[in-house]
């Protein structure tokens, strides 16, 4: 995690290996930092984050929701779970 402060704006960018988020209230700011790293750095814009270390962001109103379903769909189809068909299991709560 890094801050900085522009223009009386506070900017967080969240580094993890070779994955970016960049967090500010100003969308001036977001531009000006995103030009400012990649005059140093060689990275790729991929624009709104919609999943990110296997957490899928969704954005509905005012709200923000962050989930694991995204990688726990992936995870079943890799392993070949995804289409099976639920089935009652009796619950025995005396074990």
């Amino acid at each position: 995690m890094y801050t900085k402060s522009i223009d009386n704006e506070d900017v967080i960018i969240s580094l993890y290996i070779d994955d970016m988020l960049i967090f500010c209230t100003c969308m001036n700011v977001v531009s000006s930092t995103k030009c400012c790293l990649a005059s140093k750095f060689d990275m790729k814009d991929m624009g709104e984050t919609r999943v990110i270390l296997s957490i899928k962001i969704i954005k509905r109103d005012n709200d923000i929701l962050l989930t694991k379903e995204h990688y726990v769909e992936k995870l079943l189809k890799k392993l070949g779970h995804f289409d099976v068909t639920p089935v009652n299991i009796p619950y025995n709560d005396n074990t």
